[in-house]
């Protein structure tokens, strides 16, 4: 059972005591400065390699590949609480975006958000590097269909009570 009324709410910010789903108040918490750091990694196969190129810039009839998933990925974690219906609508102080490739068939995409409010950006973040991802496939589809948007994940995230960092050892 994906969804009980048996289920405890105290685990889930997200659903009142009758486990109806709820935005959380966060009228009470402090404002503070918040920070998130997401990655997803992207496997591409040797079409995509070739077109890339030794360079590392891929271009296409649509522009640069990863210029387009910059812009793709920012202007995603600005509309994540268009996107995440739950999520509070965060005025973003920025939003960084860089991609890369890692390796001989790895793309790495990397989003830091940064913001003054009440409540952290890690849905941000994640939004945002899993777009310019999907913009990246989007991109090259026509190379090859065998392109792997894998694993994404939060790597750091700062600022309120709470703070993490992803402990390469817990993979």
């Amino acid at each position: 059972i994906l969804f009980s009324s048996e289920m405890p709410c105290a685990e889930f910010t997200h659903l009142d005591e009758s486990s109806s789903p709820q935005m959380v108040d966060v009228g009470s918490k402090e404002v503070t400065e918040r920070r998130a750091v997401a990655r997803t990694i992207i496997d591409v196969p040797d079409e995509v390699l070739t077109a890339l190129g030794s360079s590392g810039i891929m271009h296409s009839s649509k522009g640069s590949i990863f210029d387009v998933a910059i812009i793709a990925g920012t202007q995603a974690a600005k509309k994540t609480a268009d996107l995440i219906p739950l999520c509070h609508l965060i005025p973003l102080d920025s939003v960084k975006i860089k991609l890369g490739r890692e390796g001989d068939r790895r793309i790495i995409v990397e989003c830091r958000v940064k913001a003054t409010h009440k409540t952290g950006v890690e849905m941000e973040a994640l939004v945002g590097c899993t777009v310019a991802a999907l913009t990246v496939y989007d991109m090259c589809k026509a190379l090859s269909h065998e392109i792997v948007i894998g694993e994404t994940k939060l790597i750091e995230k700062t600022g309120g009570k709470s703070k993490y960092f992803f402990e390469e050892t817990k993979a």
